[in-house]
């Protein structure tokens, strides 16, 4: 199953697996880029060694580590051991070998987890709405913006409730912050909404349901990693108690 999905050249993001207790803390929350360089059976595969700050990053032999595949038929998961390290052709190489089965990884992507981001919006100038259909960057970050709380977030668009009605079919534009690692970052969006109604037993207020108008890959897996990242976070929380 490995080489009928994953091919060399394919992107990969590799991390601690939630498993390997002997790793320290700050390890678990790393996440390495790296790519595919050869498939050489169903269950190996070669990698190319990842980098930080422009040094090698010698993922130690015999530690298994969850592996994700971006590839043309989306996204795949695996928990996968480093066997070996070398060099060949210029290239520093990581052998690993699956440890687990192969298997898609939509959850990411479309698994909404509930939540409660407080959001700024408003609704787009016909000005914004055309510079956004010739694919040109012209927003006015100054006018005001109506405060919202997103109750649920996926990879692909969230649910929010407020005090202020936007149609279906309208384009928003959204602001909110989300934390990683310990670090804030803030997003600014584009949604179309799909469904507003009245929120039960809040008169005034209502639940609307949206989607990502041509948000970039590299927000998309942020905000996608930061739900998978919460959802790990959750599972442990309930496990411990």
């Amino acid at each position: 199953m490995l080489s009928k999905y994953v091919m060399p050249g394919n992107r990969v993001e590799i991390q601690a697996a939630e498993r390997a207790n002997y790793i320290d803390d700050d390890e678990k929350k790393k996440v390495y880029q790296s790519q595919v360089l050869d498939v050489l059976s169903e269950d190996r595969f070669e990698v190319r060694m990842p980098m930080e700050q422009s040094k090698l990053v010698l993922l130690p032999v015999n530690t298994e580590y969850e592996v994700f595949f971006y590839t043309s038929a989306g996204v795949y998961q695996c928990l996968a051991t480093v066997v070996d390290r070398y060099k060949t052709e210029n290239q520093f190489v990581l052998l690993m070998e699956l440890s687990s089965s192969l298997s898609k990884f939509q959850r990411r992507e479309y698994y909404r987890l509930s939540c409660a981001l407080d959001m700024e919006a408003r609704l787009l100038k016909e000005e914004e709405i055309e510079a956004l259909e010739l694919q040109i960057d012209f927003l006015e970050r100054r006018l005001p913006l109506q405060r919202n709380v997103i109750v649920d977030i996926s990879g692909g668009g969230m649910r929010f409730v407020g005090e202020h009605i936007y149609e279906p079919e309208r384009l928003i534009y959204c602001k909110y912050n989300l934390d990683r690692g310990g670090k804030t970052k803030e997003y600014e969006l584009i949604a179309k909404v799909l469904v507003v109604k009245p929120l039960e037993g809040k008169p005034g207020s209502y639940e609307h349901r949206a989607h990502y108008i041509n948000i970039d890959t590299a927000k998309r897996e942020e905000i996608i990693r930061f739900i998978f990242e919460q959802e790990r976070k959750n599972r442990k929380r309930e496990k411990d108690s």
